[in-house]
């Protein structure tokens, strides 16, 4: 019995050794399973390229202040049969036929400036708006994915501890049975408490079968999450040190840094910019426009021609059907609801705040009262092994003493597991589960490299990656 107690105690205790003393050196922890997850994760990568796409937003909507010019050519052939009259009076007309074929070609550029234009400014500011919202968003899904990492390596760490401790009351229950049937056969109790005993250990089969299946599932969905398969796994451990010291101040970052919050402040700045953008086009337009064309043979009789011409057109809209107006209430409509989102979203920041950091203080107590209780199960069992020596005690006694102790340290391992995955879940509510806060070994994408490289493209279909 001894030897069984020994293995259990470790197993429980196995997220729990990072307190003890250095992890070996070849152990994954939960800091590289981490750093995997963010590199590595496809649904975080796919949302980086949908930022990048975003940043496009902005080189579209600053071309309306740059140039647009145009190449036209064509060439051609064509046959003329032609009769004119000239002359002063009707008595001494003048006739001229013209026939035959010639080839006319020209080619030609023109060149469209705008010189005033209400739309545009807005439509830039808008697309910075936008790239900055689609950042946040980025931040969102980094810290979300990051979370789901943490949890899913603590919930292998839990699993597999709960394996263990099924496996090792598994084997109590096998050799229980065994010393009822050698007392039973020496008549010391009845086929009653044999009976008990194989009832025991059938439920402990059945709890490890299923305890063994849930370890399964949570090592698929790990290889989904980080990307390779568990193997060796170091204890994890509370991140506290990267929290506040109260709740106050975890509720102010939470307001103030938390992505979902941000990104719908940038949401609200979109809106307001969309219906500038929407009244722009109730103001005038000023554009510049020069052309030059080269001629050649477009007629019979004049073989070279060369134009040349610039000229201003101011364009004031009076009504154009009311669609503008329309435009312009729906777009108002929009900012109007977007400010109640953020309102929303502020609200639902606060509670989720507070709510995982009442799950931490919680969790902190449960572990206390789960290692209380296993060390009272233990003293339990024990005890109650010595009364049935004695004669005091049934057989049932002892297995409901030994499922006692055996469901106090399943509850010991789900609340270290508990206790460590709601440090995360604050770290996520207040905005700061990133690699840059934690330290973490790994180059942090930064989107800004991308923006600044195609800001100010003017041409290029080739992507800065080289694609």
């Amino acid at each position: 019995m001894r030897g069984v107690k020994i293995v259990t105690t470790a197993a429980v205790a196995v997220l729990l050794l990072a307190e003890l003393g250095p992890v070996p050196a070849l152990a994954d922890t939960i800091e590289a399973a981490l750093v995997r997850a963010y590199q590595n994760n496809p649904q975080l990568n796919a949302q980086r390229a949908l930022v990048r796409a975003t940043d496009e937003n902005v080189p579209q909507a600053l071309s309306g202040y740059r140039p647009k010019v145009a190449l036209t050519a064509s060439a051609g052939s064509q046959y003329t049969d032609s009769q004119s009259t000239t002359g002063g009076d009707a008595t001494h007309l003048v006739k001229s036929d013209f026939r035959g074929f010639n080839a006319p070609r020209s080619a030609g550029i023109t060149l469209n400036q705008s010189l005033f234009n209400a739309q545009t400014a807005p439509r830039v500011r808008a697309a910075e708006s936008q790239v900055s919202s689609a950042r946040e968003g980025l931040r969102v899904l980094e810290q979300t994915v990051m979370l789901q990492a943490a949890t899913i390596y603590m919930d292998y760490l839990r699993d597999s501890a709960i394996v263990e401790v099924q496996r090792s009351n598994t084997r109590v229950l096998e050799q229980t049975l065994k010393q009822t049937q050698d007392r039973f056969n020496v008549g010391e109790v009845t086929r009653t408490d044999v009976a008990q005993s194989e009832a025991q250990l059938a439920a402990g089969r059945t709890q490890q079968l299923t305890a063994e299946s849930n370890l399964t599932t949570t090592r698929s969905n790990f290889r989904r999450i980080i990307g390779n398969e568990p193997e060796n796994l170091a204890p994890g451990s509370p991140v506290d040190r990267f929290l506040p010291s109260t709740l106050a101040a975890a509720v102010e970052l939470g307001l103030t840094q938390n992505p979902n919050v941000t990104a719908a402040m940038y949401g609200v700045d979109v809106n307001f910019l969309q219906v500038k953008v929407n009244e722009g086009a109730l103001y005038p337009t000023l554009a510049l426009q020069a052309s030059v064309n080269q001629a050649y043979e477009q007629t019979l009789q004049i073989y070279r021609s060369f134009g040349a011409s610039a000229n201003v057109q101011l364009q004031v809209p009076i009504y154009q059907g009311g669609s503008e107006y329309s435009l312009i209430r729906q777009s108002k409509e929009s900012l109007a609801q977007q400010r109640q989102v953020l309102e929303q979203t502020r609200n639902q920041a606060r509670a989720d705040v507070v709510t995982a950091w009442g799950q931490l203080l919680a969790g902190k107590s449960q572990v206390a009262s789960a290692q209380a209780q296993v060390t009272a199960s233990e003293i339990a069992l024990n005890g109650v092994r010595e009364e049935a020596k004695a004669g005091q005690r049934t057989t049932l006694d002892v297995l409901n003493a030994q499922q006692a102790l055996v469901n106090a340290r399943n509850a010991l391992v789900t609340a270290q597991h508990d206790r460590v995955v709601a440090s995360y879940n604050v770290l996520n509510a207040i905005g700061r589960l990133s690699p840059q806060v934690m330290g973490l070994k790994t180059n942090v994408y930064d989107p800004s490299v991308h923006y600044h490289q195609v800001r100010d493209s003017w041409a290029g279909v080739r992507t800065p990656d080289g694609r």
